[in-house]
């Protein structure tokens, strides 16, 4: 019987993947920082800060397979000297280390959760893994490299490593720029974005990961590989919003302001990596995982929305 540890047990991914693998009969250890139940019937291990716990491997006895889920999450405004330091320390450092002591505690297999940010920012054709990685924030940098120390490991030891990298997560329980995303759709307003319709940007909805890290747990054919994720449609910002705002129960009212407009006014604004963002493209392949290990996305697009945006209703109901 396999068991696995999901690190960053407490997170967005981390707590939705250790209760999906229990409801599947698998056995899920959850290792969090301090007490806390993740609920499901799921073991937590609490394990302290997760960069001293890796020091010593005894927290990974008796697994056979770890998802490390935990990360130092990407912020936009942090993007100084001093921050690369303590993302190549929590994300870096931290799974190089992870690695090491997951061979010394017999661990087979270890899936780690990168980032399309290894990849980089912005592609007019989609990225695939065989594009060369141009990572440009310290995250982004900060996942490329956990990813070269898992290779080095992998190779020097024969423990199987499996590295996802997805686009933006989005699902119940979300939060950071897709819940903003979310708030924004739901205010009654005409919206100025009816414009952003050329670009186009790949998604994954959580359930459609969580499916992913199933399927590369046991597959054979998935040791040594790297796969890039979605959810198989790549919509333009106005037609995202399009789709939440009627996801929501809201009529779309989007007003066709030229992208140039929104874009000088974000720059004077001091808001242009936002722009880029959200007018900018950055679509992946996902080829390589439906050929090689036959997995589908189980939910399209819209059902996605759907999910988050019935999760979102529920949370605002809550909260008035």
């Amino acid at each position: 019987m396999t068991r696995i540890l999901v690190t960053g047990a407490a997170g967005f991914v981390g707590r939705a993947l250790c209760r999906a693998l229990a409801a599947g009969g698998i056995e899920v250890s959850g290792a969090v920082r301090a007490g806390g139940d993740i609920g499901g019937g799921v073991e937590t291990r609490i394990i302290g800060d997760l960069r001293d716990a890796v020091k010593t491997p005894e927290f990974l006895n008796g697994i056979d397979c770890v998802v490390h889920a935990a990360a130092r999450v990407h912020q936009m405004d942090k993007t100084g000297p001093e921050e690369l330091d303590s993302y190549l320390r929590d994300n870096t450092e931290t799974t190089r280390r992870l690695a090491e002591s997951a061979v010394t505690a017999g661990v087979r297999r270890l899936v780690f959760l990168s980032s399309i940010k290894a990849n980089g920012e912005e592609t007019a054709t989609p990225y695939t893994e065989n594009t060369p990685p141009r990572p440009e924030d310290a995250y982004g940098i900060s996942k490329l490299q956990a990813e070269q120390a898992l290779g080095e490991i992998a190779a020097a030891t024969g423990l199987e490593t499996v590295i996802l990298r997805p686009p933006l997560i989005y699902g119940p329980g979300v939060r950071a720029n897709f819940l903003s995303l979310l708030r924004l759709a739901d205010s009654p307003i005409p919206l100025p974005l009816g414009g952003l319709n050329r670009n186009a940007r790949s998604l994954l909805y959580l359930g459609n990961l969580l499916s992913a890290i199933r399927c590369t747990l046991d597959h054979p054919d998935a040791a040594g590989r790297t796969y890039l994720l979605r959810d198989g449609d790549d919509p333009s910002t106005a037609m995202l919003v399009r789709k939440l705002r009627q996801a929501l129960g809201r009529p779309a009212r989007l007003m066709p302001v030229p992208a140039s407009l929104i874009g000088a006014a974000a720059r004077v604004a001091g808001r242009g990596a936002v722009m880029r963002r959200i007018n900018g493209s950055l679509t992946v392949d996902d080829t390589a995982i439906r050929h090689e290990l036959g997995w589908r996305p189980p939910f399209t697009l819209d059902q996605g929305l759907a999910a988050t945006a019935a999760w979102f209703r529920t949370l605002h109901a809550t909260h008035h």
